[in-house]
């Protein structure tokens, strides 16, 4: 009877505090971590549910509940995404436990690092060095994510600054 009752317990905060379609955008950002980027679907579950929770900051358990994952699903989603910069773990002055929430400055530090294209199009001449005498259309592939990979090493410098100029002015009109 107890058991049963926790249940209901848990059920009934969730219903209270996730709606339909907050559950269903919750879902559909799970799901496109998971198709784009390979990662369970509770690591974009979590992602989704961080970026409409209230409070902003949440602890393993409150996860755990909110997305009915186990803790270690929610505690191996969070590592994957601290690896990413996409959250961060915060402990208030005295507490024990771990709070939980989105870290904003990842966007920048994921998508914005043109060292990885500077990797990624040497590996792509590496691979064409071994195509030398190969035809054309055998080089082909390599030689557009070559150049690909190296116009966005030229590019993303610029985007950034850009964006962090936008991102400014926002701040100061108080629009972000």
């Amino acid at each position: 009877m107890i058991t049963q009752i926790c249940v209901i317990s848990v059920f009934c905060v969730i219903i209270l505090t996730m709606n339909e379609n907050t559950r269903a955008f919750v879902d559909r950002v799970g799901q496109f971590y998971a198709r784009q980027y390979t990662v369970p679907p509770v690591t974009g579950r979590l992602l989704g549910y961080l970026a409409v929770c209230e409070p902003m900051e949440q602890s393993i358990a409150d996860l755990a509940e909110a997305l009915l994952a186990s803790r270690s699903a929610i505690t191996n989603a969070v590592q994957t995404l601290e690896q990413y910069h996409l959250v961060r773990r915060e402990r208030h002055t005295g507490s024990r436990l771990d709070l939980i929430r989105i870290d904003t400055t990842g966007l920048e530090q994921n998508g914005f690092d043109p060292a990885l294209y500077a990797q990624q199009a040497s590996l792509a001449r590496e691979g064409l060095a071994l195509l030398k005498d190969a035809t054309p259309a055998r080089r082909q592939a390599l030689e557009e994510i070559a150049t690909f990979a190296e116009f966005l090493v030229e590019r993303i410098p610029a985007l950034l600054e850009e964006w962090q100029a936008k991102k400014r002015s926002l701040h100061q009109t108080n629009k972000l």
